[in-house]
């Protein structure tokens, strides 16, 4: 390390020559470690990026000491910052500690791994889907953990991704991760699964009569409405279809009086709907996405850009 912040390191081997040095160590790991972050941000290549990080890039942690950056740590920058090349070396080399949780200074409660809701927030597509590649291989209970993770209720609401993607209208990220098991059924600290928060957004967005329902916002969101039909069987319940009920003339309009009359559990989804069903959730997570391009997708799915290239 090129500094020593031990206590009694400073030049007369006081307390205030171990307070001055410890000052010193500090403002050395602010310099190294915004450093870091430059480099990812300028998108630098990752043989430098990794000799910085093994070697001279330093951050202040919760014990009150120096420490390097982790691989999750790195992976958090290169998500931010959309360091492709960056996220896959970590991923393909460190796959389980560039998804574990990061030291305390990079997150706000004890959750799992952020790195999966970070993708989504960010619309990082490409390295979310190398992160869904990489957890194929763990324990489906690990990998359940990392998909289904909720966040912070203070920062977060306690959701999942998928609320995330649901709140940010990420059709994209969200059919990755509905491909690759996570769970429609989980509720935020609202008590709210992504589809009832999908639903409570319409209706704040829906238009009254004699208006156009035009709008790429509200077309993104009944795609992700149509994406989650596919994975949730049994439409809305509670609150969300006591508010469907609740004024049928204007949700009758907004969403058509088939999917209307299913989301509001008074008839089961048309052939059509229940055949795509089967068929998209029968694809296992080895082969999503890859497999979507042996089925006769529907045209509201086929401009969906599931690389991260587009």
């Amino acid at each position: 390390m090129p500094w020593d912040a031990r206590p009694g390191s400073g030049g007369d081997g006081g307390p205030e020559g171990a307070s001055a040095g410890r000052s010193r160590a500090q403002k050395q790991c602010r310099k190294s470690s915004f450093a870091f972050y430059q480099a990812v941000r300028d998108l630098l290549p990752v043989w430098l990026l990794e000799d910085m990080r093994a070697s001279e890039a330093f951050h202040w942690d919760e014990r009150g000491r120096a420490a390097s950056f982790s691989p999750s740590e790195a992976l958090l920058y290169a998500l931010v910052h959309d360091h492709q090349a960056y996220a896959h070396h970590l991923l393909a080399t460190f796959p389980r500690r560039a998804l574990a949780p990061p030291s305390a200074g990079f997150r706000c409660c004890a959750a799992p791994g952020p790195h999966v809701a970070l993708a989504v927030r960010y619309n990082r597509v490409g390295i979310l889907r190398r992160i869904l590649r990489t957890v194929r291989d763990f324990p489906a209970d690990e990998r359940a953990r990392l998909l289904d993770r909720r966040g912070c209720s203070r920062v977060e609401g306690g959701g999942t991704s998928l609320h995330v993607a649901c709140e940010l209208a990420r059709p994209e990220c969200l059919f990755l991760l509905l491909g690759h098991g996570a769970s429609p059924g989980l509720r935020d600290s609202g008590g709210l699964t992504p589809l009832e928060l999908l639903l409570r957004q319409l209706g704040r967005e829906a238009p009254g009569p004699g208006t156009s329902a035009a709008g790429e916002p509200r077309q993104r969101r009944l795609l992700l409405l149509d994406l989650l039909a596919l994975y949730t069987p049994a439409g809305a319940a509670g609150p969300a279809r006591r508010e469907l009920l609740g004024d049928r003339p204007r949700w009758q309009r907004l969403l058509g009086e088939d999917k209307f009359q299913w989301l509001a559990g008074l008839a089961p989804p048309s052939l059509f709907a229940r055949a795509m069903q089967v068929l998209v959730t029968a694809i296992s997570p080895g082969r999503f996405p890859e497999a979507l391009d042996e089925l006769p997708l529907p045209p509201f799915l086929q401009p969906l850009d599931l690389t991260g290239k587009g």
